[in-house]
């Protein structure tokens, strides 16, 4: 029924920017915390970025702070990773996660590739 699907991804050029959307349906009436994570061929997936139900962000990992941003719709459940400057090593499956009480629920991914 929670389904969790994410949107954005392409081809870009090194030094160019994407931005990812990821927006969750089939539950009601309550916001929860949501998340971006990325999986690289052959590499474990990693957290790129966290957003509480109420707009808090967590600290970025130093491979990203200060190109990656996460932003939450003011009203939906929905969430956005603005990407900028982007480099081939960003080259992944974004995934977005959300968490509906103790059960997680995740998107299908959107690759992003970076590549000139």
């Amino acid at each position: 029924q929670v389904q969790v699907e994410e949107s954005g991804g392409g081809l870009v050029q090194p030094g160019g920017s994407l931005r990812l959307s990821c927006e969750a349906t089939g539950f009601t009436f309550a916001n929860y915390a949501m998340s971006w994570y990325r999986q690289a061929p052959g590499k474990e997936r990693e957290l790129v970025a966290a957003i509480t139900s109420t707009g808090i962000t967590t600290d970025y990992p130093a491979s990203v702070k200060g190109r990656f941003n996460i932003s939450r719709h003011r009203t939906k459940s929905m969430i956005y990773l603005q990407m900028n400057n982007l480099k081939p090593e960003d080259t992944a499956i974004y995934y977005c996660k959300l968490r509906v009480l103790s059960r997680d629920f995740w998107g299908q991914g959107t690759q992003v590739t970076v590549s000139s």
